[in-house]
Parts: C-alpha cells; sequence; structure tokens
C-alpha cells in the first residue's frame, strides 16, 4: 500500500511514522520553504536538508514522483516540495492523506485517491473526503469522523503544562525571520528568541524553546513563528508529541477501515 501525504510538518510526520512503522509505504509533500517550527521532528526539513531523521527514521528530498518510488525502494521516506500535488497522478496512491493544517481545504479533492482523509477542520467527510481526523486536544483528539467535520478552529493552542496562547511565539512584524536563539535552548519570560525586519520577537513564558521557525523564512505579523513548552523537557524536542501520534493513529484506522483492514491469522 502507498499512502501519499500532503504536508511533512510535525503533525504529519507523526502521521507517517505511525503508518510506515506498520509497514505502509509512505510519500510526502511540503513546499519548497516549509514553514513548520517544530523541526526537530518534521521530515519537511529534509526539503531544507536534504535528508533528516525522526525517531529513527530517515526521509530524504525527492526530485519528483520517480525519484521518491527509489528512494522508497532503498528504506527512505521520500519528501518532495510539491505543495500543487503534481506528484499524485503519477504516484496513483492507495490513499491520501491531507495534513497541511490549513483550516481550510487547499484543493484536495475526494476522487484524488481510492481513500482520501482530511486531516483537522476544512473538510467534511462524504464531500471532500472518506473520512476527517480530529486534531483538536480534548476528549475527541484522534478519532476519525465518518460523517460530518472537525472541531472548528478557535485559534487557541490547547493547553500545555498549564499554558496555551502564551506558548506561541508570533511573528512581529511583515517581513523574513533571523532566529536569535535553537530549538532546545532555555528560555525565560522575555528573552529574544528571533527577529523579523529588525523587530524582536520575545518569549512571553519561560521553559524549552521546543519549536522555532528556520531562518530566512518570509512571514506575516502575527505568523506562528516559534513555541515554548513551560514543561521543560528536552526529549520532547526529539520526539512526537501525543497530538501527532493520536492524529495519525486516526489516519491509519481510517484507511485500514476503507481499505478492508487486515485479514483474519495475517
Amino acid at each position: 500500500m502507498l499512502v501519499l501525504i500532503r504536508g511533512a510538518g510535525d503533525i504529519a510526520t507523526g502521521i507517517a511514522l505511525r503508518l510506515w512503522r506498520c509497514g505502509i509505504a509512505v510519500v510526502m509533500t511540503d513546499l519548497p520553504q516549509p514553514t513548520a517550527i517544530r523541526r526537530t521532528v518534521a521530515f519537511s526539513e529534509a526539503i531544507r536538508l536534504g535528508s533528516c531523521s525522526v525517531e529513527g527514521v530517515t526521509a530524504r528530498f525527492a526530485n519528483d514522483a520517480d525519484d521518491a518510488l527509489r528512494l522508497l525502494r532503498a528504506g527512505v521516506v521520500p519528501v518532495l516540495a510539491d505543495p500543487k500535488n503534481v506528484c499524485r497522478e503519477a504516484l496513483a496512491p492507495d490513499a491520501m492523506a491531507d495534513a497541511i493544517l490549513a483550516k481550510r481545504n487547499l484543493g484536495t479533492k475526494i476522487t484524488d485517491a481510492p481513500v482520501v482523509i482530511g486531516v483537522g477542520p476544512g473538510f467534511t467527510a462524504g464531500v471532500d473526503c472518506r473520512a476527517v481526523v480530529e486534531t483538536m486536544r480534548g476528549h475527541t483528539l484522534g478519532r476519525v469522523i465518518y460523517d460530518g467535520s472537525a472541531l472548528p478552529n478557535t485559534n487557541i493552542p490547547g493547553l500545555i503544562g498549564g499554558f496555551a496562547g502564551e506558548r506561541v511565539l508570533r511573528a512581529p512584524a511583515d517581513g523574513v525571520f533571523q532566529g536569535a536563539r535553537r530549538i532546545g535552548d532555555t528560555v525565560a519570560a522575555g528573552d529574544i528568541v528571533g527577529y523579523v525586519a529588525g523587530e524582536p520577537m520575545r518569549c512571553t513564558i519561560g521553559g524549552m524553546l521546543r519549536g522555532l521557525l528556520a531562518d530566512g523564512v518570509p512571514v506575516k505579523r502575527g505568523m506562528k513563528a516559534g513555541d515554548v513548552d513551560p514543561r521543560g523537557e528536552a526529549a520532547y524536542c526529539t520526539i512526537c508529541s501525543d497530538k501527532a501520534l493520536a492524529v495519525g493513529g486516526g489516519v491509519l484506522e481510517a484507511i485500514l477501515h476503507f481499505s478492508g483492514g487486515i485479514p483474519y491469522g495475517k
């Protein structure tokens, strides 16, 4: 089975790991200049660096669909710079998951593959996909929705370590991001961790810098550009989050549900 995942940020990477470890081949796509902030657990870094590894699984940049298939045979996850999903036709995947997390559908259609899964808000099961997987933290996180849509976006991050919106660092201006600290650094409230057009981006709480945009990424004022984890656990910078794995489990369920599952005795 081959699954195409649109998006290669931290949530999409959690999905890819769940599928890959179950023996399902995965190809991923993202922007030519990815905007993931949790870069140490995002396969999108393969586009920027050529290759990267998350939890022992390696991803590499693929030039096109043929290159992606070659990389699959070599035992690595291919990642293409293909935001328009041009590779889909050549790959002819058995299933596709849209994990761009744009809070809206950027062009995915229910006919794009035999099984199409929408991740998060912006999709309706039975309309533009076969099923939707909930991404909002809480009792329904990771649940597969076979009729209807995910909960609407609230623009309020989930509560972690007693903090929600305070965890997120946002670009202070329009311009190009330049980091001043590194993922994994311990920070305090008021610390400067980056600049945009000469304007500092400061932490509002203390903890560990779990996410930060790569240098040179164009941003708009208010765009998510960093993430502080108040729990301060270094390991959380290098392993997929509970949320990513929960969503990944939901995608796995939906794919197996529509593909007939695994025969008894196999």
